[in-house]
């Protein structure tokens, strides 16, 4: 009998997964678009009422959460997948600032110059997790001899970040495209670093 009751509950859950999935997935969309869209467009990409996605997200504020959440979910599994702790170091750092462009390109809100107070994820923050595993690479590029030692590991892994982000911000600007950005942010930073490329 309580095995009878308890079947019905696997579908909703699986429903709401479904759901959820699609809101957030619209949501990727179409505020990388358009930052301000409303809920009820969000609802009409994703295919299901406003009620809908209320019934997930209580609010704006609670649905982008989410969003940003999943995002540096996402950004965390392209660092792991990108062997930074064994490719050679000019080409883990190549790999590490190609997470950081995929992940963007996936995640156009982030480029918008007008999104402020933006909530950070609970848990993969990237504010959290992606310094520690570049200055880890730097710093074996420096044990090795491939990047220049002379400057800390430290404070090449600001430096390289702060390029990327002046790179985003260029792109999003309309002054660079994609694979310019890209570009110039890998030659800087191999120079930052000290490889002589």
């Amino acid at each position: 009998m309580d095995d009878k009751a308890a079947a019905p509950a696997r579908p909703r859950r699986s429903d709401a997964r479904r759901s959820i999935d699609a809101i957030l997935e619209a949501a990727r969309t179409v505020l990388g678009e358009r930052y301000d869209a409303s809920m009820e467009e969000i609802a009409t990409a994703a295919g299901v009422t406003r009620q809908t996605v209320y019934a997930h997200f209580p609010s704006r504020d609670a649905l982008i959460a989410a969003l940003i959440e999943a995002g540096a979910a996402e950004y965390s599994a392209l660092l792991d997948a990108a062997d930074l702790d064994t490719a050679p170091p000019a080409d883990a750092l190549a790999r590490f600032l190609d997470a950081g462009w995929r992940f963007l390109s996936r995640y156009p809100l982030l480029l918008d110059p007008t999104l402020t107070g933006i909530p950070r994820p609970k848990t993969n923050d990237p504010h959290d997790v992606v310094p520690p595993r570049l200055e880890r690479l730097i710093g074996r590029g420096q044990r090795a001899g491939d990047f220049d030692p002379a400057l800390s590991a430290a404070w090449l892994t600001a430096a390289v970040i702060g390029l990327q982000h002046t790179a985003a911000a260029e792109l999003s600007a309309g002054r660079l495209t994609a694979q310019e950005a890209a570009a110039l942010c890998l030659q800087s930073s191999l120079r930052l670093c000290g490889t002589g490329k």
